[in-house]
């Protein structure tokens, strides 16, 4: 199949989130497949920066109105996978790629309409007539859209997917501030009473399919709770709504090959993770003693990663023989209480408000747990990472977290962590105690956890044959 993959980011080239993962490692997987993959995205500053790409095409211009968009394209590979790069500097050489790092670009909207109009445009400048066409996320949603308005004959055969990320991120924007979609009268009945448009629910409306990135989500986004205020949108299609799992790159994560850890090991043998624990205490200052688990939490200082009822009972679960390393930052609010709480128990609470990719495989590798008490999380891949280094995930029972943790409780012999289902406090802080309890009571069995944890694996090989058949049964039938 030809497959045009249509996305903001893509990891090594720019990133922000685990978005841009997905577009480096499912390509990726697609060829090795057979399929002939292109990835198009913006030709940021910080990829100009870095390549100096010569133009692949004559200048390529789009019209919307009484305005011109003139672009060129720019090419490079990335492990044999083409990345074809939208270079209109107005827009894309800027300091960020959303924001300037305090506030989100006032022209997003503009920006990333152009964008996925200017992918299609980039499909027919290279001659490359895809069967399928996948979206990613809002940024993109406006291209099934485009699709079915282009009357160039070039798409007829084209089919769209737009996979949803994190659908809480719906790009709503004033239709009043998006001058290239102005002149399309077919969008005047997806305004809403505030005159705003929403390209997730646009992309919901024309893609062919839609998938979420963990089958649990897929369910949740039909349902009101889930849907994040979408829900008559996804129950309108939800005959076309799946989800498919995230895979894990454990080229990059494993701990037998990691060498950002000072000692390896393997499920074989454990020993190397016992060094990795006194080195991650001694980096940030916690008392180096083995015998005390010590939880870690890398993440976003969001609502969405459950601070909301993990702060709440943090003097409570700091009582317990027990130490705590967050890593992150955010929300201001978020970074102010947990600073207190660690000036208050320094020898179990250390707060960094900070993000470094070796300290990340330094705190999956040396802790004993990780906390992911998420109010939702799409597929989420800390979680996997901390199963590959056989640390414990304790998880709220949402989303991918669902998909990919074991509860004790539930399958006893298979257990890979410790769920619970409930968003508020005592819910988190009755799982984490019984997550204490069977580390200081069970060592053994705790090791045998930590064993089996570390064979699981979730393969970008086995989510790209997902995806396979899925953009099959996109296609129309013979």
């Amino acid at each position: 199949m030809k497959i045009l993959f249509v996305v903001s980011e893509v990891e090594d080239l720019a990133k922000t989130g685990g978005l841009a993962d997905v577009a480096k490692s499912l390509p990726i997987a697609l060829r090795a497949l057979g399929h002939d993959v292109r990835i198009v995205k913006p030709y940021y500053r910080q990829l100009a920066e870095k390549f100096a790409l010569d133009n692949l095409t004559e200048t390529q211009k789009l019209v919307s109105g009484d305005h011109e968009y003139p672009f060129n394209i720019k090419r490079l590979e990335l492990e044999s996978v083409p990345v074809y790069c939208i270079d209109y500097p107005e827009y894309f050489h800027r300091k960020g790629l959303y924001s300037d790092g305090y506030e989100a670009f006032g022209d997003n909207a503009e920006r990333f309409a152009f964008f996925s109009a200017a992918a299609l445009q980039t499909a027919k400048a290279i001659n490359f007539q895809p069967d399928v066409i996948h979206c990613n996320d809002w940024h993109t949603a406006l291209c099934p859209f485009f699709v079915k308005q282009d009357d160039s004959g070039f798409f007829s055969q084209t089919r769209t997917l737009l996979t949803i990320h994190n659908g809480a991120y719906q790009g709503i924007h004033r239709f009043a501030d998006i001058p290239y979609v102005r002149p399309f009268a077919e969008l005047a009945s997806q305004i809403d009473s505030q005159g705003n448009l929403n390209y997730l629910r646009m992309g919901l409306r024309y893609a062919d399919k839609i998938n979420a990135v963990s089958p649990n989500y897929g369910r949740e986004l039909l349902t009101p709770l889930g849907s994040h205020n979408l829900y008559q949108d996804f129950q309108l299609r939800a005959n076309d709504v799946s989800g498919i799992l995230n895979g894990c790159d454990y080229q990059q994560w494993d701990p037998a090959t990691d060498t950002l850890l000072p000692k390896n090991y393997n499920s074989e043998s454990l020993k190397g993770k016992a060094a990795c624990k006194t080195a991650l205490q001694k980096e940030v200052g916690l008392p180096e003693k083995d015998n005390v688990p010590l939880i870690g939490m890398l993440c976003r200082l969001t609502e969405q990663k459950g601070f909301g009822y993990l702060l709440p009972v943090l003097s409570q679960l700091l009582q317990h023989n027990v130490q705590l390393l967050v890593i992150g930052t955010g929300d201001p609010v978020i970074s102010d209480v947990l600073e207190f709480n660690a000036s208050q128990h320094p020898d179990k609470l250390v707060f960094r408000n900070d993000f470094s990719t070796r300290i990340a495989h330094l705190l999956e590798a040396g802790s004993d747990f990780f906390l992911m008490p998420s109010l939702f999380e799409p597929c989420g891949l800390n979680q996997m990472y901390s199963l590959a280094y056989g640390t414990i995930p304790i998880v709220r029972a949402v989303g991918g977290l669902r998909d990919t943790v074991l509860d004790l409780q539930m399958l006893p012999e298979q257990a890979t962590g410790f769920m619970f289902e409930a968003p508020d406090s005592s819910a988190l802080l009755n799982c984490v105690r019984r997550a204490l309890l069977f580390y200081h009571e069970y060592p053994q069995q705790f090791s045998a956890m930590q064993q089996r944890a570390m064979r699981h694996r979730f393969t970008w090989y086995d989510a790209a044959l997902n995806y396979q058949a899925l953009y099959q049964h996109c296609l129309p039938m013979d």
